[in-house]
């Protein structure tokens, strides 16, 4: 797992992407990491990693972590028909990661631009972002300038979603 940190500190420094590294013990969910996460100041996130029915389309969305988004409403929004977490053989060949290390970061393993990236509209107010540099003992943070400058520099789709509005029936 080191290697894969080494990887996206390494890409940030290329790109003259600024960030603060915390170490802790590995948190594999938001939920986990609250504790840790309370005295790093910035925009926690859930990174979640879906494929669709087919197993041809991946998507990563990415939110405020005190969010509980159920799949069936999240398939709601992303209008990409029914969705199942991915495997870890999927996250490992698509992200580079495994379970409990999901994050954008894992985006710079994705050469063939194959995931979609969903974020929460919300994520454009925050000063700061944080996520495990594909290893989940470490929280990187970045600025929101540096974060979306890094997402054009990956080249992946990336599509933000109002995750406040009211659900719409089918």
């Amino acid at each position: 797992m080191e290697d894969r940190k080494d990887k996206v500190l390494k890409q940030l420094q290329a790109w003259d992407i600024s960030y603060r590294l915390y170490q802790h013990p590995p948190l594999p969910t938001a939920e986990d990491a609250i504790a840790y996460w309370k005295d790093i100041e910035a925009q926690h996130c859930k990174n979640l990693f879906f494929r669709n029915h087919k197993g041809n389309r991946h998507y990563l969305v990415v939110f405020d972590w005190k969010r509980q988004l159920p799949i069936h409403r999240i398939e709601k929004m992303l209008c990409q028909g029914k969705l199942t977490f991915a495997s870890p053989k999927r996250m490992m060949r698509y992200l580079g990661v495994e379970p409990g290390s999901v994050s954008p970061f894992g985006l710079i393993n994705d050469i063939d631009n194959h995931v979609v990236l969903f974020l929460d509209d919300k994520l454009k107010k925050a000063k700061e972002i944080s996520f495990h540099p594909n290893d989940n003992r470490y929280t990187a943070v970045i600025s929101k300038t540096d974060f979306f400058r890094f997402l054009e520099l990956i080249g992946n789709t990336c599509v933000f979603l109002d995750i406040d509005q009211p659900e719409l029936p089918y």
